[in-house]
């Protein structure tokens, strides 16, 4: 059986997920989306994921292409570059909020809205859209910011 053959036959193969979250919970997430066969596009700042600069390291060399971790987290994903604070990267983005079924995303609350892609900008052109937001101490409380 060849191998595009595998993959349709996963159980989330018409899915498609954009990834925006950076560090370890969300790309894991979206990591055991694409492991189930989704389509699973990981999109990054400029300065790239901050998990690039966690360890371990092969040899113990820092390098943004060789963290573990990263490559651990974002194993079966396509990738692409943008700054969303851009005209240019904020249209692109959008295009592919448009394509995706969901977005997992892990910034501070509220920064999606500061940029005016908040959930209601994003439903406007994705109605169908699931946004999960993963934070480390939820989108309200004491502790949101941190």
């Amino acid at each position: 059986m060849e191998n595009d053959q595998i993959l349709s036959q996963l159980p989330l193969a018409a899915l498609r997920v954009l990834d925006l979250s950076q560090g370890i919970a969300g790309p894991y997430s979206s990591k055991l989306f694409a492991a189930l066969g989704a389509d699973v596009i990981k999109m990054e700042p400029p300065e790239g994921d901050i998990a690039r600069r966690f360890g371990p390291f092969p040899e113990d060399l820092p390098h943004l292409e060789r963290s573990g971790i990263f490559l651990y987290a974002n194993t079966g994903k396509q990738g692409i570059t943008l700054d969303i604070q851009t005209t240019t990267g904020r249209d692109l983005f959008l295009q592919l909020v448009a394509w995706a079924d969901i977005t997992v995303e892990s910034f501070r609350p509220c920064m999606l809205d500061s940029l005016d892609l908040g959930y209601e900008k994003l439903l406007q052109t994705n109605p169908k859209l699931i946004l999960t937001s993963i934070t480390p101490f939820g989108q309200s409380g004491p502790y949101r910011e941190y």
